[in-house]
């Protein structure tokens, strides 16, 4: 065997999909490594542990992962049981993470990816060559190589900015302070930071929609807290989404509630308001959209705009990126939000995910580049699916099998008429059985 079929594969990121890509190479006795930036597994879960899944635990758990987990007598939940994501990681992924331990290192933070002795530009023999990884580990700067790299790192740790145009908005820095990304802890470790305040939640997918439920369970009891919404667009059917025909119960009950919050006037909503500026305003905030429109008075600011992925650390690697999305370009249109938005994503794998650079693949969250509604579902399957394929399993890694719940609500239902093609499927599929309604 050469040196470098001896060298380990490497995941990035420990959260419920690197592990499961780590369950997998265990499982076909692949050498691994998986480097986790912080301290414990599943950062971002462990900051939304408040949060309940809309999907039970059937749907939460990778197969190779349990199979790992019963060898050493853990006990599966009940599989229809819905967690909150806390719950995921105490009884799933730490104890996952305990199974796996001799091959997770912990403050091992990856800052950049190449090959041994080649830049991006350089051709010749760079297959043969491993990966060359940068990692910042306790303070000291360390070289890595491995076989193979399986990015999971997701995308939580960087949220998109509340600008319109993908910048962020003038002033967003400097009013940081009072401006929370993602999913606070509304009704209790953050409780005091909304309590009576005037808070503005910006966005319109299901983060934003449970925080405006949590602020409205919150004004009940706190009389003097004041909701405003903003929304970039003036559609509301997709963000109320399906109601009782998404596959997912949980996940229409939460639009359904948002509706009824929204027609009985517990928060004041502003559609199409596109955020180009944050000032200060006495001791509050004003926030500048378009024109001349703003919001005032101000205390808090949430922003649920979603999260893109990190791309810096494959710059010296040979990916091909849809640039767009920023997804690899053959997963592009199967989940480009601007015609898809059923929730059933075609199946796909290693293939979908292949770059020019043989052996790295972004797996996850981040294998969606920006686009949104990932399910942990289609992460393991893409997991399943790359270790097959680095194991030299082509049939296994080919034979890809995933179903997704739909949301109820498609494009079909909410295009504009320049978008005669809105539907969620392959556009080589016959239009008769290309639709998801």
């Amino acid at each position: 065997m050469t040196a470098q079929q001896t060298l380990p594969v490497v995941v990035i990121g420990a959260g419920p999909v690197g592990l499961a890509a780590a369950a997998h190479l265990m499982t076909r006795n692949l050498p691994f490594l998986v480097l986790e930036a912080s301290a414990d597994v599943s950062a971002s879960f462990r900051s939304t542990k408040h949060v309940r899944l809309f999907s039970p635990w059937r749907m939460n758990i990778d197969v190779a992962a349990a199979r790992v987990l019963e060898s050493s007598g853990w006990l599966p939940p009940n599989p229809d049981g819905k967690p909150t994501a806390g719950e995921l990681s105490s009884e799933y992924l730490q104890p996952l993470a305990r199974a796996l331990a001799p091959h997770i290192r912990f403050h091992a933070r990856v800052s950049a990816i190449s090959r041994r002795g080649f830049d991006k530009v350089k051709t010749v023999g760079r297959e043969q060559a491993s990966f060359l990884l940068h990692v910042l580990s306790d303070g000291r700067e360390e070289q890595l190589e491995a076989k193979a790299v399986i990015d999971a790192s997701g995308t939580w740790a960087t949220p998109n900015p509340m600008g319109v145009n993908g910048l962020p908005a003038r002033g967003e820095a400097a009013h940081a302070a009072r401006i929370r990304y993602g999913m606070p802890d509304i009704l209790s470790s953050e409780r005091s930071r909304y309590a009576n305040k005037h808070v503005l939640v910006l966005g319109s997918g299901h983060s934003a929609a449970g925080s405006l439920i949590g602020l409205a369970e919150l004004a009940q009891t706190e009389r003097g807290t004041r909701i405003s919404w903003a929304i970039r667009s003036s559609k509301l059917q997709r963000i109320f989404g399906g109601g009782a025909k998404d596959g997912l119960p949980d996940r229409g009950a939460l639009g359904s509630n948002l509706r009824a919050l929204t027609e009985a006037g517990r928060l004041e909503l502003i559609s199409d308001f596109q955020v180009e500026a944050v000032s200060a305003e006495q001791d509050q905030l004003r926030v500048h959209g378009s024109g001349s429109r703003a919001i005032a008075g101000l205390d808090e600011i949430i922003v649920a705009t979603g999260a893109r992925p990190d791309l810096s650390l494959a710059r010296e690697l040979r990916v091909r990126l849809d640039p767009w999305l920023e997804s690899t370009e053959p997963l592009a249109p199967l989940i480009d939000p601007n015609v898809h938005s059923c929730g059933s994503v075609p199946p796909h794998g290693h293939r979908e995910l292949t770059h020019p650079e043989p052996g790295y693949y972004a797996i996850g969250a981040k294998s969606y580049g920006r686009a949104p509604n990932f399910l942990m579902a289609t992460g393991y399957e893409q997991a399943r699916s790359v270790v097959a394929a680095l194991a030299g399993d082509v049939a296994a890694a080919d034979e890809v099998q995933l179903v997704l719940p739909e949301t109820g609500v498609c494009s079909t239902d909410i295009a504009e008429p320049a978008q005669p093609s809105a539907c969620c499927a392959p556009k080589q599929q016959p239009a008769a059985a290309a639709c998801c309604r």
